[in-house]
């Protein structure tokens, strides 16, 4: 059930941040949040990619409930 929710809630977060953003993926805010994520490089698979994404949109939501 926490796995559910940590999911549900990492998308939940990546459309906020979409909305906020204007969905300009290829804008400052993500160009920047790539570069600080994936410094040393990215991951090897689109999976791999997508597993990243969801874990940081549930940690943004974390920090911003204070959970």
């Amino acid at each position: 059930m926490r796995r559910f929710l940590n999911t549900f809630w990492g998308l939940y977060e990546l459309l906020r941040l979409g909305v906020v953003t204007r969905f300009r993926l290829r804008g400052r805010y993500w160009r920047w949040r790539y570069a600080t994520a994936f410094g040393r490089g990215a991951p090897a698979s689109r999976i791999a990619m997508v597993r990243a994404l969801i874990r940081y949109g549930a940690w943004a939501h974390r920090m911003r409930t204070g959970r």
